[in-house]
């Protein structure tokens, strides 16, 4: 579970150092949620848990006409972001999704897997319609199951085994919006649900010393970084060399590739102004 407070912290924090590797890290998934926002009308935009600020600004770019918000709670990724603008037309805000009132109502709203970390899901998504334009629309991609990321599933299969805590299937996390009918159950607010799978590869690494470029991400982002803060000397140690056995198993050429899997998911608004 990632709660609110972790990515107001440490995970803020990891991620905002990271965001170069991370940009890396969903490079072949990007352009394909790109070309979905692209075939949707709207001029006022709001990238809902923006991060360091990549989607919005390639959004800002592509519409100039378009006014850009990147909305997220971690004030160290928002100063990331905001230290990246060169566009007139784009802005970064620190604020809660779940409660944000925009100035101006969006017509169309973005994420890229930021909207599986809501503590009350049908709350944010009812929230989100009720601030929106009329007939809004929304694109965000979100993680299939952590079987179908390799990098997930093999990471945890690094890890020490422990006493598994009580099961929250949907607890806020990466993969708390794999099942599309669950999504369907937490969109209040939202019809004409469509769900587009796409696979790609997380691109852990690249360059000269991929390997090197992957042990610095998964050090500092996901699992297996978690669990390298928290384990004793010797346990973070094994863990530390498993893990760069992974990482060079999945070094080809100058990268090193996980397959992935995603959801493309767009839906609209049922907000009327009656």
């Amino acid at each position: 579970m990632t709660s609110a407070s972790d990515w107001q912290g440490t995970v803020g924090r990891s991620w905002a150092a990271e965001w170069r590797r991370t940009d890396v890290s969903f490079s072949e998934l990007t352009p394909a949620l790109l070309a979905a926002i692209a075939a949707e009308p709207g001029d006022d935009v709001v990238d809902i848990g923006c991060g360091a600020g990549e989607l919005a600004m390639a959004v800002a770019a592509a519409r100039p006409q378009a006014r850009v918000t990147g909305i997220d709670i971690s004030p160290d990724l928002v100063e990331a972001a905001s230290a990246r603008i060169t566009a007139a037309n784009l802005s970064f805000e620190l604020a809660d999704a779940t409660r944000w009132q925009p100035r101006r109502r969006p017509e169309l709203l973005v994420s890229r897997h930021g909207v599986m970390f809501f503590p009350d899901p049908p709350q944010a998504f009812t929230h989100l319609a009720a601030i929106s334009a009329p007939g809004a629309r929304m694109v965000f991609s979100c993680f299939r199951s952590a079987a179908e990321n390799e990098w997930a599933a093999a990471i945890a299969d690094l890890l020490p085994r422990s006493e598994p805590p009580p099961p929250q299937p949907f607890a806020p996390g990466p993969f708390a919006f794999a099942q599309p009918d669950h999504v369907r159950r937490c969109m209040a607010g939202w019809r004409k649900l469509a769900f587009t799978p796409v696979d790609f590869n997380y691109i852990a690494g690249t360059g000269e010393d991929a390997v090197g470029e992957a042990m610095a991400l998964f050090r500092r982002i996901g699992p297996a970084a978690a669990a390298l803060r928290t384990l004793s000397e010797d346990q973070s140690e094994a863990v530390a060399a498993r893990l760069q056995d992974l990482v060079e198993t999945h070094h080809q050429g100058d990268r090193v590739a996980f397959r992935a899997a995603a959801w493309l998911v767009t839906g609209t608004s049922d907000h009327t102004d009656g």
